[in-house]
């Protein structure tokens, strides 16, 4: 479960207090810092696969794409700021941002062609906030990752099974996608990405 650590306090206020060297993760929603659930190493090899295949794909296409270590998405209009699982930043327009030299934040649609959560138990925050507040940010590309089958029924089936939802702009909407087993991703940013959901949900397995 997420925990709430204090109430009420700005963009400003949650930056200048972060506790970045204490290996936990925080994010704000709303005012509220909240303290992420700590990863399960089976999180992380999926993390790791995911950011070294699209690494290696936008590497191979001459993209000016990096993925950051530490860096906040932050709603323009609210209090909030996420920090993605695996972030996609289109570098020319980091000059755009205001607040990228100094805090590291990015606020413009136009800075990310990608964004990826992975689920955790924290599940209703990837499928339900981040969701509405990526879509109303503008930002093309949104993977949710449920390699774990944690997120509701509603989104993943009954019975639940791993289910990785691509959510792609259209219209100022989002137009969901969904795939499991050998169904290979569709990714708008990346259309020649060579990926299955089920190598994608079996990233830790060494075989």
């Amino acid at each position: 479960m997420t925990q709430v650590l204090r109430k009420l306090v700005t963009f400003d206020e949650f930056v200048a207090k972060y506790p970045n060297n204490t290996g936990q993760r925080y994010e704000l929603y709303d005012g509220v810092i909240i303290e992420m659930p700590p990863p399960t190493g089976d999180h992380e090899e999926v993390i790791g696969f995911l950011a070294t295949k699209i690494t290696l794909e936008y590497s191979r296409l001459n993209l000016h794409y990096f993925i950051p270590k530490t860096v906040f998405v932050k709603p323009v209009e609210k209090e909030s700021a996420y920090s993605p699982d695996v972030l996609i930043l289109n570098q020319p327009n980091l000059v755009n941002e205001p607040l990228w030299k100094k805090e590291s934040t990015v606020t413009q649609a136009a800075s990310i062609p990608l964004v990826i959560e992975v689920v955790s138990t924290n599940w209703r925050d990837d499928y339900l906030k981040k969701y509405a507040d990526y879509e109303e940010m503008g930002i093309p590309e949104y993977w949710i990752v449920d390699y774990a089958a944690l997120g509701g029924r509603e989104f993943i089936g009954k019975p639940k099974q791993p289910t990785l939802l691509v959510c792609c702009l259209e219209e100022g909407e989002y137009r969901i996608s969904k795939f499991r087993g050998d169904d290979r991703i569709q990714s708008p940013t990346f259309p020649e990405l060579n990926l299955t959901a089920e190598q994608i949900f079996r990233a830790g397995t060494v075989s």
